[in-house]
Order: C-alpha cells, then sequence, then structure tokens
C-alpha cells in the first residue's frame, strides 16, 4: 500500500492564497500513485467565502470550522486533532496556506523521511520569489536559518510552513500544544521532539515559495506609539506574548531564563531604541 499523508491547514480571510495553495497541493507528482493525501483545513471563521470556495474546487477536502480566535497553533492543533481521530496516517504533514509547494516537494519530503527511517521530522525550507533568499525552514541553535545544500542537516528547530510528521514520531511526542495561541508552537513542538530523543532534519533543496518578513515586530518599532506597542506585543498574533513566551521558556530553559526575557522583553517594548543602537 502507498503511504498515507494527512495534510494540516488553517486559514483565515485569505480565500485566494488559500486556493492557490491547495492547487499546487493537488498538483504534487506521485500523488495516488507513490502516497496519498487526505487534507484537513480549518476555516478559523472567515468572512470572504473561504469555505465555499475550499469546498467547490477542491470537494475532498475536509474543512473544519472554527470560532474565529484560533489562529495558527490553536487552528493546526484541531486540524491535527480531527486528522489522527479519523484515520490512522502514516505521515501528518504541517501546510501553511501562504505556502506554494514546488510540484515534487512531497516526494523530498517523503525521500528525506526516508533517508531517516520514518524516526524524525523533516522540515520543507521555502525561499521568497521576491528577494530570492531563503524565507523559512529550519535554524541552527544560533537561530540562523540554514540553507538547503543537497544533504540532509540537522536543525535545532523549526518553523512550521512545511513539516512532513511520520507516525512514529507523532506517537512518541503527540501533536501541537494548544495553550499557544498562534507563535510558539511550532518552535515547542521542535524542541519536544529533541526531548524525546528524536532529530529534525531539513530537506535537501528548496520545496516551495513563501515570502517572508525581515522586518521588526510592531513591538519593537520606536516609530510607534507606546500604546500601540503594547497592544502588538499582547496580541494573540504576536510573536513573542510575555505570558505564553515565559510558559514557553521556562519548559526548555529554566525559570531563571524565563524570568530575565520577561524582563528583557519589556525594557525594549519601553525603549525600542536601545536595541537599534545596540544594533548600530
Amino acid at each position: 500500500m502507498i503511504p498515507s499523508i494527512a495534510v494540516l491547514l488553517t486559514c483565515h480571510n485569505r480565500k485566494e492564497k488559500t486556493l492557490q495553495c491547495l492547487t499546487h497541493l493537488f498538483a504534487q507528482q506521485g500523488l495516488n500513485e507513490d502516497f496519498k493525501i487526505v487534507v484537513f483545513l480549518v476555516d478559523d471563521a472567515s468572512t470572504d467565502g473561504t469555505e465555499k470556495a475550499v469546498k467547490d474546487q477542491f470537494p475532498k477536502t475536509t474543512v473544519i470550522l472554527g470560532n474565529g480566535s484560533l489562529y495558527w497553533n490553536r487552528g493546526m492543533h484541531l486540524a491535527w486533532k480531527t486528522a489522527s481521530a479519523t484515520n490512522d496516517f502514516d505521515y501528518y504533514m504541517w501546510l501553511n496556506d501562504d505556502t506554494f509547494l514546488l510540484e515534487d516537494a512531497i516526494k523530498n519530503l517523503l525521500e528525506a523521511a526516508e533517508q531517516t527511517k520514518n524516526q524524525a521530522a523533516i522540515c520543507g525550507s521555502t525561499f521568497s520569489l521576491e528577494s530570492k533568499k531563503i524565507s523559512y525552514g529550519g535554524n541552527s541553535k544560533e537561530g540562523t536559518l540554514l540553507a538547503p545544500n543537497g544533504t540532509l542537516q540537522e536543525t535545532f528547530s523549526f518553523n512550521g510552513n512545511v513539516v512532513l510528521i511520520p507516525k512514529f514520531v507523532y506517537t512518541k511526542v503527540g501533536i501541537l500544544d494548544p495553550r499557544f495561541p498562534h507563535a510558539i508552537g511550532d518552535f515547542e513542538y521542535a524542541l519536544r521532539i529533541q526531548k524525546n530523543k528524536l532529530k529534525s532534519f531539513i530537506t535537501k533543496d528548496f520545496i516551495g515559495s513563501c515570502e517572508g518578513s525581515e522586518k521588526l515586530p510592531n513591538w519593537c518599532s520606536p516609530s510607534l506609539s507606546l500604546p500601540k506597542r503594547i497592544q502588538s506585543l499582547y496580541s494573540p498574533l504576536g510573536n513573542s506574548h510575555p505570558y505564553y513566551f515565559f510558559i514557553f521558556e521556562q519548559k526548555y530553559y529554566g525559570p531563571i531564563t524565563a524570568i530575565k526575557h520577561l524582563i528583557s522583553i519589556h525594557i525594549r517594548l519601553l525603549f525600542p531604541q536601545l536595541w537599534l543602537k545596540k544594533k548600530n
């Protein structure tokens, strides 16, 4: 039997990107011959007609309706929870709906997984069409994105844009932690893999495109007023929400590091220009 992959996505009000993402997904080389996919898409209360458009164009997709407050991590958690309760899949694949796969993407992911005997997570590296640079993928321990070089490279953490989780890893590690609304969940899962004495690797080559963001988060920007910086930091979409970041760091780096960064985050919030001076 050919391997089965549960493809997990979550979306909110970007219908065209979601449809484009699914178009690239269903155009994969080897689909239904070398592997089969079942798509689980959480539509987190979109108001732009995403649900109907997906059902019309991709009727085999399982669409799960959210309440509008799930965001990325909790949306992906719901998709994964639904998928794992539906069938015993060989793989679970995270896919951001703004990521457009190359035709051989899943083939490359599966080859990498087979090379690791299906006992490691495989992160797909993406590039920006605008900048022609790497945009997302696996990171070194120092936080630097690892560029594909034709070989499997072990990664310390990874972005959740495209990640293939074999059943062996899922059985050992579980699914995404729903305590985190939006960000942090992918990094937490990568470190949980290590905690379970397993490994993660990036693909040998790029597997798709996704536009990244090189600018500082709004809460770090001295050009914004303090109230707006506070609103940005404590937004569910913030990448360093103090409460959730504290939970994450306390678990993996200990209370001293968590407290230190809780303080430094708020100092940076109050005096963002100090960091810019240090950087310059």
